[in-house]
């Protein structure tokens, strides 16, 4: 199914009643304005792209290789030399295909089409602010022993988190990195549980450890900020409760002003995430300026390259990464997409591809946990992409509150997060249903702290409540089925393993 689609986050956010499969259908494209040049390159010519140059790894880029970068016309921003990755910046349009004749040049490609400084798309919308009278009202009717908004949580009673926080909150000896817009580490609800020594920004693709860089400005999205929240919110008496309200959090900022998440900050992001310690990895999001990244073509050959090689290096350093599905209502098994969207940096056009050779990155990786969306009744939501075999398991992502309403006292049918500066805010997306699989992780590391992170994944499905395929899956009642659940009630194209349960995550 083709659909236009929010740039590339993946969140959704809608007036309450609105139907996020009109939303999505008739969203306006917006106009490209000027912003500022991404963190580390203002220097750069203005006609520079970024390349990654993919090499042997654990040996260092090899000095003849250095050498031919240079006479290409490029220099080397950043090199992670332990999966053989170098990041470049050059102005010499032929620079990939010349450097990828050099001996030992494994592939190379350029990051992005717009060159350095990349030009701004604003957002699609912002979060629905909780006003002022919804917390009071919400604070009133709080139960005891809930913080003051979890009664508008439906999300979490959806993965049993409720319970299990009677059991355990998890522990603040595990981390979880939100790869994302930046962090706001001054939110109340976010202040206690902030691990300051795994946050960075990584924008320019080499790591940037000044005070507050991870955080976001003013004009930039609440994405990681809500998304934060949603993984680790104190219980502590104030605003809403995380899914792993024990666990640490920390800030890893991928994206530039402009919203764009390049390749290079996201290698940065989780190499930074490998080596300082990080347990459980949020990515809500696809690696611009291609939705798809087909391997037959060498630019995006060498981005799927290069972010493979980061994402199975952090997990070998035990981290368990965890990427949501997207929100187009892909069947990510089908043989055959129209792409509408890419590069959404350039001048994009309709592209049929196959997704089994055209990949979401980092969705699509091999060792992924990729992550469906359900809306309060439990459905999968109206927009979250599928796919038997590419699922691999859903939680609470939200939905139009008229498809999926839950039940009182929670009057939205979208989720809840923090906002930078204190607020709070509904989402929906499957950017939400990631941070919830994310803080179950997290649960799972606190029980077993000796556990690898294939054995926390293998919890993860084993712990899962198998949910049976919706057939017919008509979500708007018109009659006509939206969507085609394949599979069996423990493995198919909708739920994956199941339901991600936070109950079994701390009890067995």
């Amino acid at each position: 199914m083709t659909a236009s689609h929010p740039r590339h986050r993946r969140a959704l956010v809608v007036p309450a009643g609105m139907a996020l499969a009109t939303a999505l259908a008739f969203l306006p494209n917006t106009a490209a304005t000027a912003a500022p040049a991404d963190q580390g390159a203002a220097s750069a010519d203005a006609a520079s792209l970024s390349y990654v140059v993919n090499v042997q790894g654990g040996h260092g880029a090899p000095a003849h290789v250095k050498k031919a970068i240079a006479k290409a016309g490029g220099t080397i921003v950043t090199s992670y030399e332990k999966i053989g990755v170098i990041v470049v910046h050059a102005s010499d349009a032929d620079f990939a295909k010349t450097i990828r004749k050099v001996p030992g040049v494994q592939s190379a490609g350029a990051t992005r089409n717009a060159p350095l400084p990349s030009a701004a798309t604003t957002d699609l919308g912002s979060p629905k602010v909780l006003s002022a009278a919804e917390v009071a009202e919400a604070t009133a009717e709080a139960a005891a022993g809930q913080d003051p908004l979890e009664n508008l949580q439906w999300d979490l009673a959806a993965i049993k988190a409720d319970k299990a926080h009677e059991k355990s909150l998890g522990s603040p000896k595990v981390t979880v990195a939100v790869i994302d817009t930046g962090v706001d580490d001054t939110h109340p609800d976010i202040a206690p549980n902030f691990d300051r020594a795994a946050s960075v920004n990584c924008v320019a693709g080499k790591p940037d450890t000044s005070e507050g860089a991870w955080r976001p400005g003013a004009a930039e999205s609440p994405h990681g900020t809500h998304v934060a929240g949603e993984i680790a919110a104190a219980k502590n008496g104030v605003g809403m409760t995380g899914v792993a309200p024990g666990v640490k959090v920390s800030g890893i900022k991928v994206s530039n002003p402009d919203g764009y998440f390049y390749t290079e900050a996201v290698v940065c992001g989780f190499m930074w995430a490998a080596e300082h310690g990080v347990d459980v990895t949020n990515n809500s999001y696809y690696t611009d300026p291609w939705y798809f990244n087909c391997t037959n073509d060498p630019d995006q050959k060498a981005l799927v390259e290069a972010v493979s090689r980061a994402t199975r290096y952090a997990e070998r350093k035990g981290a368990v990464n965890v990427a949501a599905a997207g929100n187009e209502n892909y069947d990510l098994a089908s043989d055959s997409i129209t792409d509408p969207s890419s590069p959404n940096d350039g001048t994009p056009s309709d592209r049929e591809i196959d997704p089994s050779k055209c990949l979401d990155i980092p969705t699509q990786l091999p060792g992924v946990v990729t992550v469906a969306s359900t809306g309060a009744k439990g459905l999968k939501s109206s927009f979250s992409n599928y796919g038997r075999g590419i699922i691999d398991i859903a939680a609470p992502g939200g939905d139009s509150t008229a498809l999926q309403t839950p039940a009182p006292p929670a009057t939205s049918g979208l989720i809840l997060g923090t906002l930078p500066g204190g607020g709070y805010g509904y989402m929906a997306g499957t950017s939400m249903a990631s941070p919830h699989v994310a803080g179950v992780a997290a649960l799972i590391k606190s029980k077993h702290p000796y556990a690898p992170s294939a054995l926390v994944k293998a919890l993860l499905y084993a712990q899962a409540d198998a949910t049976a395929c919706t057939k017919p899956y008509d979500i708007d009642n018109d009659g006509k089925a939206d969507a085609v659940c394949e599979g069996p009630k423990n493995r198919n194209g909708f739920y994956g393993w199941g339901m991600a349960d936070a109950l079994d995550a701390v009890t067995r």
